[in-house]
């Protein structure tokens, strides 16, 4: 057996190994992902950073990518699975998601060297994105009710007569109430898992890309507000039927692509113009 079928061996059985470790935390993603919708692209997620480690890894010199272990890498390790333990039975998955995520850095730091897990650290810490945060859904009534103030006031300005109690909003010859969907939360969640892929890709200075990190949250904000005005004049002109039969869903879409185009606008003024050319 060859030193390269060794190390594809050993590989593939600590992966095996790491699989079965976090079944619990990987069954409880998945039962998220099809349940919440604010983490409908998390899937994506772990195919995203697998795709990057791949590609760091295949990209870097041979002769930097020599396998040097690193004993410091245990500790992690070793309180890392302390936490996932911990995190289990208490039923914690959130926590213990993050705990598995340390886990595999400490295995990587561990088995690879210093080097590698600095090499493999964007993918390593982009699966955080793949957690669904346990205070976005609690969040997301109170959120709806700013959006909701903020739009309508958008909508005095064009001479519509408003007024806003709680989620329900009052329109001349329409009564509708703004829920959990219209916080825009979804849109911030996903708009954040794409900046931090973008900061990642894009070349520029570190402030640069700090502003543009820091910047999609009210650009996404600002798009959810804008589009929850359109719907609440759509409401006032045609009815609060065509306004959720056939304004509501689309408008989302064409808003979050809107918000998007925004970004990579923004990216450009902060100097995040160029690709990185050690990627593709």
């Amino acid at each position: 057996m060859t030193e390269r079928t060794r190390r594809a061996a050993g590989a593939a059985l600590i992966g095996l190994l790491l699989l079965a470790l976090f079944y619990p935390v990987l069954r409880w993603l998945v039962g998220e992902w099809l349940g919440n919708d604010y983490y409908s692209h998390g899937p994506l997620v772990p195919l995203i950073s697998a795709f990057f480690a791949w590609r760091l890894w295949s990209r870097w010199p041979a002769d930097r990518r020599r396998v040097a272990t690193a004993t410091a890498g245990a500790i992690p390790v070793v309180l890392g699975l302390a936490v996932y333990i911990y995190a289990l039975m208490q039923r914690a998955y959130f926590v213990a998601t993050l705990a598995a995520i340390v886990i595999l850095a400490g295995v990587i730091w561990y088995l690879l060297g210093g080097a590698a897990l600095r090499r493999l650290a964007f993918p390593v810490a982009f699966l955080f994105f793949m957690a669904p945060l346990p205070f976005v859904e609690p969040l997301s009534v109170p959120l709806a009710q700013i959006t909701g103030s903020l739009s309508a006031a958008c909508v005095r300005l064009f001479g519509v007569p408003i007024t806003v109690n709680g989620a329900q909003v009052s329109l001349p010859n329409a009564q509708l109430v703004v829920g959990a969907q219209c916080s825009g939360l979804r849109s911030i969640v996903t708009l954040l898992t794409l900046v931090g892929l973008v900061v990642f890709i894009v070349d520029g200075s570190w402030f640069g890309k700090l502003f543009l990190a820091f910047s999609s949250i009210p650009i996404a904000a600002l798009g959810n507000v804008l589009r929850v005005a359109s719907l609440l004049g759509v409401a006032n002109t045609w009815g609060a039927e065509t306004a959720f039969k056939y304004y509501h869903d689309y408008s989302g879409i064409v808003f979050f692509a809107s918000a998007v185009v925004l970004l990579m606008l923004f990216s450009r003024w902060c100097g995040c113009r160029e690709i990185r050319d050690d990627i593709f």
